[in-house]
């Protein structure tokens, strides 16, 4: 691991109608019920546009677009083929794009929520797709399926919107029911604009979209001079208590030579020396989803290679979401010295590790994969993965930068602890910078020990780690520019966590880890 990161809805309610007001909108717009031939062709159409939609959304280049989230409520009356009587009719949806809403053109969405038919159907899983084109197309179309009485159907109809009736046209929804493509029924949804706008313009939300682990692992280099980038990942043989270490990186000198890809492997088992082998350099060739050069890969579930007397073949399954050490707007737009990330917060790995006569087969053992995209190394440096357990997790990078002006600085800490769905502290920059530079938090990086410890909000947090020095491995590291660095890991480091609260004029002890050979640890100097 070249961690050395140069650091620079709704209450349930029951079904209600729209009494006459939805029998009079169902006549004014019974010109836009769809039919057969039209459902056809425009779901045909749909299909087009939603695949185009979630194209744009996998590609690397969508990676941290916001999209738009909104729930919408709409009731009224339904009248089913062969029945003289209109039902009373509730949907309640939850509507997510994977784009800002636009409205001079067209927008692909996605549906879901619920379908009630008073005295047929209450279906709480239903799914289907919008179409949002009120100026291009004058429409926003609804296809929605649900079950009823063990059956499937499919609400379709759309709001034909005009500036002649404003408000009717984007409130009211004529649409048709169908079942295996022939009619089953029509009926009328409506807006409650009195009770409905509110509570309708509060849920929208512009979140960003997903980042998966395929685009976090896609190479971030452009042909820059002067650039490392890494691919490592550590984890812990729970059968044997074995700590593993697999680095795979990409250098790119200062001097505009060649690139080059390389690394190594290193097994520290409980009982026995620490071993560790180096591949490459290789040739890099660009344009793969990971790291791929001379036999060995880290792409998106899978690390594969040998090194020396070192062979493995691990299947990697992250169980949790990414996590961003450093700002989120840094892996983005590389303003600072280098920024890492893990592309899950925790994972989990299976297959085979092999040294010399002895084979390791790993199961479910906890562990993480993470990403380095920087300049080089930093002066000085310290870094952390502590599985805590229970979905806990804890990150630190620590480092002192190279560049002018900043070397003379106490290290810089990145401290993200991740309790269940939770991260603390909220925002990536606190720990490292304060409040207008107080209340950073603070370093003490040295070996065997280091420690960290700060105050975020009414929280505090004291970690202190241990490399002993027969489970830590030295190792030589060569930046962009030709300089060099050293770095000591362990893979079975000790570590003391102490999370405290301030409650009523004192802190007590919100909780405590202590980690016996299972954290993963390092410290690099100059």
């Amino acid at each position: 691991m070249s961690s050395g990161s140069d650091a620079g809805t709704g209450t349930d309610q029951g079904v209600s109608g729209s009494g006459p007001a939805g029998s009079t909108a169902a006549e004014r717009f019974a010109d836009a019920q769809p039919d057969a031939d039209a459902v056809a062709a425009d779901t045909a159409e749909a299909a087009v546009v939603g695949a185009a939609s979630s194209a744009t959304a996998g590609a690397p280049g969508g990676a941290g677009r916001r999209g738009t989230v909104f729930d919408e409520t709409m009731l009224g009356t339904v009248r089913l083929d062969g029945e003289d009587h209109a039902r009373r009719v509730r949907l309640d949806l939850r509507v997510t794009t994977d784009r800002v809403l636009r409205p001079l053109g067209t927008t692909a969405a996605r549906a879901s929520g619920r379908m009630r038919v008073a005295g047929w159907a209450d279906d709480a899983d239903i799914a289907g797709e919008l179409e949002i084109s009120p100026l291009v197309r004058r429409r926003i179309r609804y296809r929605i399926s649900f079950t009823a009485d063990g059956r499937r159907f499919t609400l379709d109809g759309w709001k034909s919107v005009t500036p002649r009736r404003p408000v009717a046209s984007m409130t009211v929804l004529p649409f048709t029911l169908y079942e295996n493509g022939e009619r089953a029924g029509r009926g009328t949804l409506r807006f409650p604009v009195a009770t409905g706008l509110l509570p309708f313009l509060a849920s929208f939300r512009f979140p960003r979209a997903a980042e998966g682990p395929q685009t976090l692992m896609t190479p971030r280099w452009k042909g820059e001079p002067g650039r490392t980038e890494v691919w490592y990942t550590t984890l812990t043989d729970p059968e044997s208590g074995t700590g593993l270490w697999l680095h795979h990186e990409l250098t790119a000198p200062a001097d505009g030579s060649e690139p080059y890809a390389h690394g190594w492997a290193a097994v520290f088992p409980k009982n026995g020396p620490v071993r560790h082998a180096r591949f490459g350099p290789a040739e890099w060739t660009p344009g793969g989803t990971g790291f791929t050069a001379e036999g060995v890969e880290a792409v998106p579930g899978r690390l594969t290679g040998s090194a020396g007397a070192l062979r493995w073949d691990l299947v990697e399954q992250g169980v949790d979401a990414p996590l961003f050490t450093f700002p989120r707007w840094s892996w983005r737009r590389p303003l600072l010295p280098a920024a890492q990330i893990l592309p899950a917060a925790r994972a989990s790995y299976g297959g085979t590790f092999s040294y010399d006569d002895t084979t390791l087969t790993p199961t479910a053992a906890p562990g993480a994969s993470a990403r380095i995209y920087g300049h080089g190394n930093a002066r000085r440096w310290a870094w952390l993965h502590a599985d805590l357990g229970g979905g806990d997790v804890l990150e630190i990078v620590a480092a002192v930068s190279m560049r002018p002006g900043l070397r003379s600085l106490p290290p810089l800490v990145f401290l993200r602890l991740r309790r269940g769905t939770r991260d603390w502290p909220r925002r990536a920059e606190r720990s490292a910078v304060g409040w207008a530079g107080l209340g950073r938090f603070r370093a003490a990086v040295g070996l065997p020990v280091w420690t960290v410890s700060g105050r975020a909000g009414l929280r505090r947090i004291r970690v202190e780690v241990t490399q002993p020095e027969d489970r830590t491995l030295a190792l030589d590291y060569t930046d962009p520019d030709g300089s060099h660095a050293v770095c000591r890991n362990s893979e079975r480091a000790d570590a003391h966590v102490l999370l405290e609260r301030w409650w009523f004029g004192g802190w007590r002890t919100e909780a405590e880890w202590t980690l016996d050979g299972t954290a993963h640890a390092e410290v690099g100097t100059r």
